[in-house]
């Protein structure tokens, strides 16, 4: 069994980003901005509606505060404080959707934040315990090989690993950085021939083809991308093809 999940809930005010409406007819599961780097009340609420109506899960996907820089932007604060604004976020996205009748199950990281934590074990101490603290049994989803996939292990927090469908990565597990040449893959079928390799070699391959065994569960396509909903289509489609089950992070994780 695998899990396709997507980041939405993006739009602010009326500013708009994404398809959420098709995206949530694709995918198993969403990660939904808290308000931080992406998203308002009103945003996090109709999602959440939506989700419900398509029985997909809901995630809440807490960033930095750069709502400017979209999140992608490293800010360092004490640790503690990190901690606080991570269980605010996560609070307020289960607000709304306890709204609609539904919970939120699981937390991803968003941007940088998720970036820094994959590769800094004290920050990924602060995330996991963040999300301990605030209800044990929420689930971790967290990029595979990462530093944020043994902090919530070593916290006792359920833990589903992550792989980009439209990402490349570095040497070390990490992704490359956007910044950088390389770090999209671009195109449905280009982005479901990186997901079948990892999938079934079960590693990460690197933008120089270094493997690095993982246990690919939850797939990624983000929503933000232009050809973010014929990507996730494609990918949904190559993986039932291939015999694969796709199923809810809470589904995939009491397995």
């Amino acid at each position: 069994m695998l899990n396709l999940n997507s980041d939405l809930g993006e739009s602010f005010g009326p500013w708009k980003m994404g398809s959420d409406a098709a995206m949530l007819r694709i995918v198993n599961s969403a990660n939904v901005a808290c308000g931080f780097h992406a998203g308002d009340p009103s945003v996090m609420l109709q999602t959440a509606g939506l989700a419900k109506e398509n029985g997909v899960s809901i995630g809440a996907h807490p960033g930095y505060p750069d709502l400017q820089g979209f999140g992608r932007r490293r800010m360092d604060m004490p640790l503690g404080e990190l901690e606080a604004m991570l269980i605010y976020q996560i609070g307020a996205l289960d607000a709304c959707a306890r709204a609609q009748g539904v919970r939120v199950t699981h937390v991803k990281p968003h941007g940088a934040l998720s970036n820094v934590a994959c590769a800094e074990r004290k920050v990924a101490d602060a995330v996991a315990r963040a999300v301990r603290r605030l209800d044990p049994s929420l689930i971790l989803l967290a990029p595979a090989a990462s530093e944020l996939i043994a902090a919530g292990r070593e916290q006792g927090l359920p833990v589903v690993e992550e792989i980009f469908a439209d990402r490349a990565y570095l040497d070390d597990g990490n992704l490359v950085p956007r910044s950088q040449p390389g770090a999209m893959i671009h195109g449905a079928e280009a982005s479901l021939q990186h997901v079948m390799r990892m999938v079934e070699e079960q590693a990460l391959i690197s933008i120089t083809g270094k493997r690095i065994p993982v246990n690919p569960q939850s797939i990624c396509v983000h929503g933000d991308n232009a050809d973010a909903v014929a990507t996730a289509q494609v990918v949904r489609e190559g993986l039932i093809k291939a015999g694969y089950s796709l199923v809810s992070i809470p589904e995939l994780a009491v397995r």
